[in-house]
């Protein structure tokens, strides 16, 4: 047997996330519903119009189910309870926010000298909290390596919405 291709691969990407929330975004409207809640409060009536006019055409019974399945997952939540006339309306929300994107074709030859330089920066930053979240016991569910690889990759995504949260207030 002769090999015709072999590739070596790199790990360049970290996805951390919950089987429980993957599973939650893996239905397309789901995704949609929590991009449109993001930093607002809707209705289901609210959220099922907003759905059609990105073309999803949801029958309310399913934006419901949906709904469910997210809060469920932890993905969004009551914001705000309603009373009017005997009915209670539920507005829900979330903190959320989902990062889609296509990178172009030139992305790696664009972009590799910063994301080098960028890198050795901060991994110097991260080797400095690894050992002492090394230290943590042992963790419920799990060993303490994977656990503080998780701790790191937590301090990572909060520092990353933090500057994305507030890059669009440097204007103000």
């Amino acid at each position: 047997m002769s090999t015709l291709l072999e590739k070596e691969i790199k790990v360049n990407r970290i996805l951390t996330t919950s089987v429980q929330h993957a599973r939650a975004i893996e239905d397309p409207a789901r995704s949609k519903i929590i991009e449109i809640l993001y930093h607002r409060a809707l209705s289901a009536d609210q959220i099922s119009s907003e759905l059609k006019k990105t073309g999803y055409k949801k029958a309310l019974t399913t934006v419901r189910h949906h709904l469910d399945i997210l809060k469920e997952s932890g993905l969004i939540e009551i914001a705000k309870i309603e009373e009017s006339r005997g009915a209670i309306t539920k507005f829900y929300s979330t903190s959320t926010k989902l990062l889609g994107y296509a990178a172009p074709d030139d992305f790696d030859s664009k972009y590799s000298k910063v994301i080098d330089n960028t890198s050795v920066k901060i991994e110097k930053i991260l080797k400095s909290i690894t050992p002492k979240t090394a230290k943590t016991k042992k963790v419920k569910g799990g060993n303490s390596a994977d656990y503080s690889q998780y701790l790191v990759m937590e301090i990572m995504n909060r520092a990353m919405t933090n500057i994305m949260e507030n890059s669009g207030n440097d204007h103000e």
